[in-house]
């Protein structure tokens, strides 16, 4: 099962052995795909299971109408397109059941100004269950909500939305003039920032979707240095938790 599907799944797979085909050139051992928003990051790379194998995708009404919109994705015929609302449990894989549920967000950055967009905003962290361990998965979210922090109280582990250390950060680097709350992410320090706002929060606490411009990335950089003293991990490819 895939958390959505990054543009460069492809190299993803290539470095993951438990992702290789076991049995034919076109098989692969990914049954579904979970997409936690339509953004370009999010859904480029279902292009690249397009091959013959099928698998389910689960998103939103929202998301699949952004999907339906694009003929693009008409690419994907083997591909069962499964809605699933949010709040509403569902089982993505023998095993384990999800819930999407709703963060603060925007709508993609490809349909701002777009007046007949397919869909508005729907943004959403993903909670998965197995056998009394529960993950806690919010790869993007403009801001932490109270009823949030309540689900995140009772994971084991959660992985949070870690893609700019600073809300300036793109704009001090002459990248981008935008902050990462108008790109639809809470930046990690700084008055509401994720490190402030998520201190009490019990669960193993790790950093992931992360920014190049992000220097958390850099052993031994006093932003790394802030987190881990703050109890957060920051992921890195190939790491692997177990519950």
């Amino acid at each position: 099962m895939l958390i959505n599907a990054s543009p460069d799944l492809r190299q993803q797979i290539g470095c993951a052995p438990a992702l290789h085909p076991r049995h034919g050139v076109r098989d692969t051992p990914i049954a579904s795909v979970i997409l936690t928003g339509g953004e370009i990051d999010q859904i480029v790379g279902l292009l690249s299971l397009r091959e013959g194998t099928p698998f389910d995708a689960y998103a939103t009404p929202e998301t699949h109408a952004l999907l339906g919109a694009n003929p693009l994705f008409e690419a994907l015929h083997q591909v069962t397109r499964r809605a699933v609302s949010m709040n509403e449990t569902f089982s993505p894989a023998p095993g384990l059941t999800a819930e999407l549920f709703p963060v603060p967000g925007k709508i993609p950055l490809y349909l701002e100004g777009v007046t007949d967009s397919p869909a508005g905003e729907s943004t959403a962290g993903i909670e998965i269950r197995h056998a009394g361990a529960r993950l806690v998965v919010v790869p993007g979210a403009a801001n932490i909500t109270e009823q949030m922090l309540s689900r995140f109280e009772d994971a084991d582990v959660l992985l949070f939305d870690g893609t700019l250390f600073h809300d300036d950060e793109l704009v001090r680097l002459g990248a981008s003039a935008k902050t990462a709350r108008r790109m639809g992410h809470v930046p990690i320090d700084g008055e509401g920032g994720s490190l402030t706002a998520l201190r009490s929060v019990g669960a193993r606490r790790i950093y992931f979707h992360i920014n190049n411009s992000n220097p958390i990335h850099v052993a031994g950089s006093p932003e790394r240095a802030v987190v881990r003293a703050a109890g957060w991990e920051v992921a890195e490819d190939g790491m692997e938790i177990v519950l």
